[in-house]
């Protein structure tokens, strides 16, 4: 519940129990009408042919009756007696009279519950008065029907009239509830949007014409006034703290459910990791295995390699000795050689010399 369109104007003083729920609820209030009131000229109304001085008494069942009956005696130059007697459907109308006439200098009787009903007794202990009651043009009073039951006689007189507020085509229309106070509200809501069986809004309304209309109309009404919220205000607050709660509700099993969620993911990211290194486990395994017969292999064969390597390195070794001594041998048999040649040679040598000195001699 984000944002709600309330059908009443704005007031002239800025303060209104719709806008008190805006910061404590965190909604937002629009106070339009869907309906507004125009008066009757004073040649409209007498066309009617009603005369006003007629009338000892006047009947209101509407705070606009009240502005529009005193409008027209304006417009028409009719000065209103002092003797003049108001009966009234509710207190808050009686008193709304103060705005035209001096209130403790007139006879003024009301209603104490504020319904039409409990205005008749009083009526009817004063049925020697003429009763002029001022009505809409256009919208049907059920307090009217109330009158004819009870047989009171009176004349009824339209003196304004209720007609629909349009909205701009370019006007948005994004509400999540609908506050109507009249069956001509429902009319002019279901009038400017043809589509309203489809919309998903929460609708409140008051009075049992505006109940009567919204279902005619088709409109499942969620909110109206009860004898525990007598008023539309704390009607619609009841509903937020409701809606509220239930959000809140909601927001904690959402969050309930979101740490679930997360919980179980995470159980299931160990479980996959664990089962990740469980596979590389076995796959090592397995790898080593099939890789142990392969290495035992290698390690046979790098062995029989090394000793072929050192027993062909000690034959060499072996070789090399042997030609080391065969070579001494040579070396000495030479040498031994080489020393009979010279001690050969030197007998030789002697042998010669003595032949020389002995052939000298002779």
């Amino acid at each position: 519940m984000k944002k709600i369109l309330v059908s009443q104007p704005k007031p002239e003083n800025g303060k209104s129990p719709y806008y008190d729920l805006q910061d404590k609820y965190d909604v937002e209030v629009v106070l339009r009408p869907f309906i507004k009131v125009e008066g009757l000229s004073a040649k409209e109304f007498r066309q009617h042919k009603v005369a006003i001085p007629d009338f000892s008494a006047i009947i209101f069942t509407a705070r606009t009756a009240v502005d529009h009956f005193f409008r027209l005696c304006q417009e028409t130059r009719y000065n209103v007696p002092d003797t003049l007697k108001y009966f009234c459907v509710s207190e808050a109308i009686a008193y709304y009279l103060q705005k035209y006439i001096i209130y403790r200098k007139r006879k003024i009787f009301f209603s104490e519950t504020g319904r039409a009903e409990d205005l008749i007794p009083i009526l009817e202990k004063h049925n020697k008065e003429t009763y002029l009651l001022p009505i809409s043009e256009s919208v049907e009073d059920n307090k009217v029907s109330v009158l004819d039951a009870h047989s009171i006689k009176y004349t009824k007189v339209p003196m304004y009239r209720t007609v629909s507020n349009d909205f701009r085509p370019d006007e948005k229309f994004d509400y999540d509830m609908l506050v109507f106070f009249s069956p001509a509200g429902i009319k002019s809501y279901t009038t400017n949007f043809p589509d309203y069986p489809d919309r998903k809004v929460v609708i409140a309304a008051m009075g049992q014409t505006t109940l009567e209309a919204a279902d005619r109309a088709g409109l499942k009404v969620d909110i109206t006034i009860t004898p525990e919220t007598p008023s539309m205000a704390s009607a619609i607050e009841q509903y937020l703290k409701k809606a509220k709660a239930e959000e809140e509700k909601e927001e904690r099993k959402a969050a309930r459910e979101a740490a679930k969620l997360e919980k179980e993911r995470q159980e299931a990211a160990a479980k996959r990791s664990e089962a990740a290194k469980k596979a590389a486990a076995t796959r090592k395994a397995k790898e080593a295995q099939v890789a142990s017969p392969k290495k035992a292999a290698a390690t046979s064969k790098a062995n029989e390699t090394e000793a072929q390597a050192a027993e062909a390195a000690a034959k060499r070794s072996a070789a090399a000795k042997k030609a080391a001594a065969t070579r001494k041998a040579k070396a000495e048999a030479e040498a031994q050689a080489a020393a009979k040649r010279s001690a050969a040679a030197k007998k030789a040598a002697a042998t010669r010399k003595a032949k020389a000195e002995a052939a000298k001699k002779k």
